[in-house]
């Protein structure tokens, strides 16, 4: 059986930490699908397409993962991309908490389980958030994000 992780999240920007997690889950996966989610309770700083394209251009050399876009529940584009797992990444405890009880919510509606991956330590306190703040900021976020994510003014929406 090919074991297919979706990698669901806003990626409003992806960093790191993100790029951190989907490379170690390629030892557990043969294929990974990140998908570009619109997070109904966020608002977009970058739009849907920068943000896939951007993550496209990290994973270029990686035939196993596949980047999408989709809207409405993830566990329901889960279904239609047939995956065996959703993969999610943890920094906190308060990570867990939350992530338990949508992954618990998914398994009762799908059977899909749930897999979580540990944010590296140096990671830990690189969030999406903060980045886009620094960035909104005019701050230098580089080192928050994967080296082929190049930022310009022209990428913020305004």
């Amino acid at each position: 059986m090919t074991r297919i992780a979706l990698f669901p999240g806003s990626f409003d920007p992806f960093t790191v930490g993100h790029e951190n997690v989907v490379l170690r889950a390629l030892t557990l996966f043969d294929k990974i699908i990140i998908a570009v989610g619109q997070n109904t309770s966020k608002g977009n700083f970058f739009t849907p397409d920068q943000r896939m394209n951007w993550i496209k251009q990290v994973f270029t050399e990686e035939p196993r993962i596949t980047v999408t876009k989709y809207k409405g529940l993830t566990v329901n584009f889960a279904i239609e991309s047939q995956v065996t797992h959703i993969l999610r990444g943890l920094r906190t405890s308060a990570d867990f908490e939350f992530e338990r009880a949508i992954a618990q919510v998914n398994k009762a509606m799908t059977g899909i389980e749930s897999v979580f991956l540990l944010t590296a330590p140096e990671h830990t306190p690189i969030n999406s958030t903060i980045v886009r703040d620094i960035i909104r900021n005019g701050g230098d976020a580089a080192k928050f994000l994967p080296e082929k994510i190049k930022i310009y003014k022209s990428d913020i929406q305004s």
